[in-house]
């Protein structure tokens, strides 16, 4: 017969490991096959993956900045990063591209919105233009702007 208890659940957490891989289990803090009693709290933790060097963590913060004042797209992120004007390296950039919390939609909503407020451009050149190689946009996200536009 099994007894039901209440174990408190205390929380989860996160840390990097250079052995683990992010999203994976590192530990819990009760050892496998022990006896939970009631009241006992269990911590577990999970890996963040191997930690960000100083040049990922400075290309992170340049890609947040990127996304957030000039609405650029992924494509357009990563290609800065790695011009000469930033010079980081293509591991770098690309660690801030995997890491950054970007709605692509939205940037691309955005630029749409600068675009057809301060060139007065038709919906299709708005398009074309976020879909070019400047702006770098997906035809997904650059459709969804254009749908938005009068949102």
């Amino acid at each position: 017969m099994c007894e039901i208890i209440e174990v408190f659940y205390s929380g989860l957490l996160v840390e990097y490991s250079n052995d683990i891989e992010k999203g994976k289990f590192i530990s819990q803090s009760i050892s496998a096959n022990t006896v939970a009693h009631q009241g006992d709290k269990i911590t577990v933790i999970y890996s963040l993956g191997k930690e960000p060097t100083t040049e990922e963590k400075n290309a992170l913060k340049k890609a947040e900045n990127y996304s957030n004042s000039l609405h650029m797209s992924k494509k357009g992120i990563y290609n800065q990063l790695t011009s000469s004007i930033e010079g980081f390296t293509k591991e770098a950039a690309q660690y801030a591209i995997d890491n950054i919390d970007v709605d692509w939609n939205k940037n691309a909503l955005e630029k749409a919105k600068s675009y057809q407020t301060s060139m007065s451009m038709s919906s299709k050149a708005i398009y074309n233009q976020l879909v070019s190689s400047v702006e770098g946009f997906t035809k997904s996200e650059a459709q969804y702007a254009i749908d938005h536009l009068g949102d």
